[in-house]
């Protein structure tokens, strides 16, 4: 199939299906006209890629997913250990997160948000946590 019908199969746009041919992650064969010709194996890797891109897993994480994926004697224990790192990662960001809403809401909640020009939000992001005099 073409690479339209495969971006249309595989929820990819076509430039990210190029993409990831031009970096190695899938080899479709080509006809004899040169256009790629994407077999039912190659739509299956898209897919495999699409939904791990979804859950945040880096380019090189995907090489290696899909490594394991086409070897039938993987062990699933190196999988779980991709997972389970991409996952303490995503963790340690929420924690990040959280603490960047913290501080913003913080940040509002004090900032009276009138006509004075005293700002809180301001003075948290100059991050000195005193006043800052303004020149008039």
């Amino acid at each position: 199939m073409n690479i339209s019908a495969a971006s249309r199969i595989s929820q990819l746009p076509a430039k990210t299906i190029r993409y990831y041919e031009d970096i190695d992650l899938i080899h479709p064969s080509r006809r004899d006209n040169g256009y790629r010709d994407y077999s039912e194996d190659d739509i299956c890797k898209l897919r495999f890629l699409q939904h791990a891109r979804s859950l945040g897993f880096t380019i090189e994480d995907c090489r290696i997913l899909l490594s394991l994926y086409e070897d039938n004697s993987r062990a699933s224990k190196d999988v779980k250990a991709i997972a389970a790192t991409h996952l303490q990662k995503i963790e340690q960001k929420i924690t990040e997160l959280k603490s960047m809403h913290a501080t913003l809401r913080h940040l509002i909640n004090n900032c009276h948000g009138d006509h004075r020009p005293d700002c809180p939000i301001i003075e948290g992001l100059a991050q000195t946590g005193e006043p800052r005099s303004r020149k008039r």
